[in-house]
Formats: C-alpha cells, sequence, structure tokens
C-alpha cells in the first residue's frame, strides 16, 4: 500500500500484478528471488522492499509540486524505523496474538500503543507527522496504523487517540487513498 501510494503520488507509472503469495509465479522469483511484494523492476534495477519503493519514486518523482521529504531527516529516519521495527512486530504479536501466548491480547495491545502514543504527541501541535503536508513518514506509518485499528475498532475509536483518528482520518479520505484503492483492470 505504502509503496502504491509513493508511486502514485509522484506520478510514475506502473503496472500492478496481482500476485498470490501461496504460488508465486515463476517470474517474480526470476525477478526477485526473495519471493516478498512489493516488488519494483526498473531495468535491471529491482527494488523489493516497500520503503526502498517510496523513496526512489519520491527521488524520481514527475509531480514537481511534491517535496515528500522533510528536512529533519533523524526524526523521519527515527519514526520509520520504530515503525518498522518494533511497532510492526508489536502488531503482529497483537493481531495474530494466538501465536503469541506468553502474552494476552490486551497486553500485545498496550505494546503497540507505546509507538502510537508518540504518534499522538506528534500530532498536538500540526495535523501531520512531520508538519501542516504529509510526508513520507506519513505514508510509511499509515498503512500499519490503519492494520492496528481494523484489530478493534470499536476499542479505538473511544480511546484517548484523538489526534492519531483525526490524521488517520484524513488520510483514509484523501484522494490518493482512494485512488490507490481501486481495483486494477486486467487484460
Amino acid at each position: 500500500m505504502r509503496a502504491r501510494m509513493a508511486l502514485v503520488e509522484s506520478n510514475i507509472e506502473f503496472d500492478i500484478y496481482e500476485i498470490s503469495l501461496r504460488s508465486k509465479p515463476r517470474e517474480m522469483l526470476l525477478i526477485s528471488p526473495k519471493g516478498t511484494v512489493p516488488v519494483l523492476r526498473l531495468g535491471k534495477l529491482v527494488l523489493d522492499e516497500s520503503l526502498e519503493i517510496m523513496k526512489w519514486a519520491y527521488e524520481n518523482s514527475n509531480n514537481h509540486s511534491l517535496s515528500m521529504m522533510p528536512k529533519d531527516t533523524l526524526i523521519v529516519d527515527e519514526l520509520i524505523s520504530l515503525n518498522d521495527g518494533q511497532f510492526k512486530e508489536s502488531l503482529d504479536c497483537y493481531k495474530y496474538y494466538e501465536r503469541f501466548p506468553e502474552k494476552s491480547k490486551l497486553e500485545h495491545r498496550e505494546h503497540c500503543c507505546l509507538f502510537i502514543d508518540i504518534l499522538e504527541q506528534r500530532l498536538e501541535k500540526m495535523p501531520f507527522l512531520m508538519g501542516d503536508k504529509r510526508t513520507i513518514v506519513d505514508i510509511s506509518i499509515f498503512p500499519f496504523i490503519r492494520q492496528f485499528v481494523g484489530i478493534d475498532q470499536d476499542w479505538f475509536g473511544k480511546s484517548k487517540y484523538t489526534r492519531v483518528r483525526k490524521w488517520l482520518a484524513t488520510l483514509i479520505d484523501s484522494e490518493l487513498y482512494k485512488k490507490i484503492m481501486e481495483k486494477p483492470t486486467f487484460g
């Protein structure tokens, strides 16, 4: 989702192929033996990490009004690293709590909330995580927060996270999100 958002926002044309991860096509494995999605092939260059694809898209954007890379790269790297590391790990434990019985579902959620607290604080004085405009940080983190909320929407709707709810609603209501959620037509 986040790679697609970056490519669309950057006005970079690309083809989408639906992949069944249970029966990965041989062509895909030849391009990227890792066998994960997303994969972006650019001639001989192959990018098979969503964050790599995002950075490439924003650096090679055809959208000249786009300024997705905030100046404070230390905070950018820290937030994205927390999201892609600790939060993603905690999210998987919360989502599949039966596979991780050393903690209850509630304890797994509480661990996720350590990161949600950071986001709530960042959104105290600004509508997006790095300021007044959506950046790579928002796009990087958004899909995972959306997953988190989807596990227990009722709880999240009543939680103390009013700013994160507003931020999430803004991103879900965006034209960018609506555009990437359209099912691609094939053939």
